[in-house]
């Protein structure tokens, strides 16, 4: 009950926040539209190459900026504080805000999918459900490792900066723009060990061979990594911003 309770919690915030509500909802189908244009006019199928990857990318970072500055916000203004002060542990905030905006994520990834596979003419020969559901759980990891983030920012504009460190290595070695078995060999062990490969893996597959034995076990992959931020938030989670 306290879980559903700092979710509901969390829920109604965003819904009174349109600015925020847009961003995480209309902003990845906005990009991905933006990037299908671009595309549009070169030679060969480059959205169908780039698509999926785009689809793992843009919940997962949405997810993780919003996560993070949601968090500290209630940290520095003492609600985390208060929150905490009830019969409520670390792992019941962190699990409701996961919920939250699982449940926004899994919104956002309806949207997305809908706009790529149904607008943009993006190819699955994978079932297209399938691409939803690498899309929320990517998402997930975005707002996990955001929530732990988010205990070492003293301020928004910190928690923004953990982007560059966090975020922008796993875009540019998840295999979107090189395949990983083509880069360096340090490189390629570096993006083995990073989540988000494993999401555009996922995505990539599910437009290529459409083995879905291959899609679930990356599938697990980002999962375990959303749950291991999770633990690790709770373990760093602070009350108040020094």
């Amino acid at each position: 009950m306290r879980i559903l309770a700092v979710a509901g919690r969390v829920l109604t915030q965003i819904r009174r926040d349109h600015r925020t509500l847009a961003m995480l909802l209309v902003l990845p189908c906005l990009l991905i539209s933006l990037l299908w244009w671009m595309f549009q006019d070169l030679p060969g199928a480059a959205f169908d190459r780039f698509g999926p990857g785009l689809l793992a990318l843009f919940p997962f970072t949405v997810m993780f900026l919003v996560t993070s500055v949601t968090t500290l916000r209630e940290r520095s203004s003492g609600t985390l504080e208060r929150l905490l002060s009830m019969p409520m542990g670390k792992l019941d905030f962190l699990l409701g805000y996961a919920l939250a905006f699982g449940a926004i994520a899994a919104v956002q990834s309806a949207l997305a999918v809908a706009v790529s596979v149904g607008l943009l003419g993006l190819g699955a020969n994978g079932p297209v459900w399938l691409l939803g559901v690498v899309a929320i759980v990517d998402a997930v990891l975005g707002t996990a490792l955001g929530l732990f983030v988010s205990a070492f920012a003293a301020t928004e504009f910190q928690a923004v900066q953990f982007m560059p460190l966090v975020v922008i290595p796993q875009i540019l070695l998840c295999g979107l723009f090189v395949d990983r078995g083509s880069m360096p060999s340090v490189l390629e062990a570096v993006s083995n060990v990073l989540p988000l490969s494993y999401a555009v893996d996922a995505m990539q597959e599910l437009v290529g061979a459409a083995d879905q034995s291959v899609v679930w076990g990356d599938v697990g992959v980002v999962l375990g990594f959303a749950l291991a931020g999770l633990a690790l938030g709770a373990a760093t989670l602070r009350r108040r911003t020094a």
